[in-house]
């Protein structure tokens, strides 16, 4: 089998990926969203010349060659491009092989994967805040939720004055003590502004504190991680395998949190879940939005004996995530049944195809 083609079909934020073979497979893939022009520039001119013509079985094989190529380069947009070509791999050999992505990455490590309600806006008040999350909580079974506290790489900024310490009373007040509460501050804080929040959320009884200090500034984390009780987390900006390393041999967090889209494609972030296995450190790969990611993630979380809590399903809904693919996965009861369709077990939906601009590199 050898990779014949590679397209990509760009609409707004959003660079969906479709790799096919000389007999006659197509996967689907999708990089990283946002700035998906650049990114799908990058594919073409970097990363596809590399992979047509090549046996997509190779997919990781092919991955490290293509790194090590463009070794004066190691940046975002390399690796969001490579995610595009890399999941659509997945999708291919999970076809070939009549097989979901899952299995491929190690099997059923359990039988569906529970989710908790992640909102992704610091726009809300605490109390429609605490409203949309208890609607969603009986509606769909969510246990755990998880908030935005700060202002993402905000300087101890806060979105409005005093939200902060209001939104984390309010929603422990507001959904009792049976939920499970987190907090993402998206790098916001110095270390004494996150720990100071840190102890608060300890106070309310939160689950975990997630990216409380910018994420380049990894020796910041650590010391807030040493300094707390609640789980630390983070890793989502990071896409380098060593850096993840020393994330993870120096506890500089409690929870490790690889993005598929940023690090360069499953076989990437599955390795980072491997480390984490190792060390005894859980993994809850980052996951914004509901585009192809979510599906993704979806078979990571599946395959990885890390993936022991629940996993993040944001409960936003984006204009330029919709109508791109079917079926979609639903959460019920809390939690979203495991993959059996061959591959991602996902189609394309003919109307984004229409209405994407395409680009094509051949072999």
């Amino acid at each position: 089998m050898k990779i014949t083609e590679i397209e990509t079909l760009t609409r707004g934020k959003l660079a969906v990926v479709l790799v096919r073979t000389d007999d006659g497979l197509e996967g689907i893939g999708q990089t990283a969203p946002y700035e998906a022009a650049t990114t799908v520039s990058v594919l073409h001119s970097m990363v596809a010349p590399m992979f047509v013509s090549r046996d997509p079985w190779d997919a990781e094989a092919l991955v490290d060659a293509c790194l090590r190529t463009h070794y004066k380069f190691p940046s975002s947009f390399l690796h969001r491009a490579l995610a595009g070509v890399e999941t659509a791999l997945w999708d291919i050999m999970g076809k070939a092989a009549g097989r979901p992505v899952c299995q491929l990455l190690g099997g059923h490590a359990r039988t569906s994967v529970p989710m908790y309600a992640s909102s992704m806006s610091r726009a809300i008040t605490p109390e429609d805040e605490a409203e949309r999350l208890g609607r969603l909580i009986g509606e769909q079974g969510f246990r755990a939720v998880k908030i935005r506290v700060g202002e993402a790489m905000g300087r101890d900024g806060d979105a409005a004055p005093g939200r902060t310490e209001r939104i984390i009373t309010h929603l422990r007040d507001a959904l009792g003590p049976d939920v499970d509460l987190s907090a993402d501050a998206n790098g916001g804080y110095s270390v004494p502004r996150a720990i100071r929040v840190g102890r608060m959320l300890e106070e309310h009884g939160y689950f975990h504190f997630e990216e409380p200090c910018p994420f380049t500034d990894l020796e910041a984390t650590a010391q807030v991680t040493a300094a707390l009780d609640i789980a630390v987390s983070g890793g989502e900006q990071d896409f380098s395998l060593p850096q993840f390393g020393r994330m993870i041999a120096m506890r500089a967090v409690d929870i490790v949190q690889p993005d598929i889209g940023y690090i360069g494609g499953v076989s990437r972030a599955r390795k980072v879940a491997v480390l984490a296995e190792a060390a005894g450190i859980p993994c809850t790969p980052h996951c914004a939005n509901d585009s192809l990611l979510r599906v993704f993630t979806l078979h990571l979380a599946a395959a990885m004996p890390a993936c022991v809590h629940p996993q993040e399903w944001s409960i936003e809904t984006t204009p330029w995530t919709q109508d791109v693919y079917g079926p979609l996965p639903e959460v019920r009861d809390g939690e979203v049944p495991v993959p059996t369709e061959p591959g991602w077990g996902v189609e394309l939906l003919p109307s984004f195809a229409r209405t994407a601009d395409r680009a094509l590199t051949r072999a």
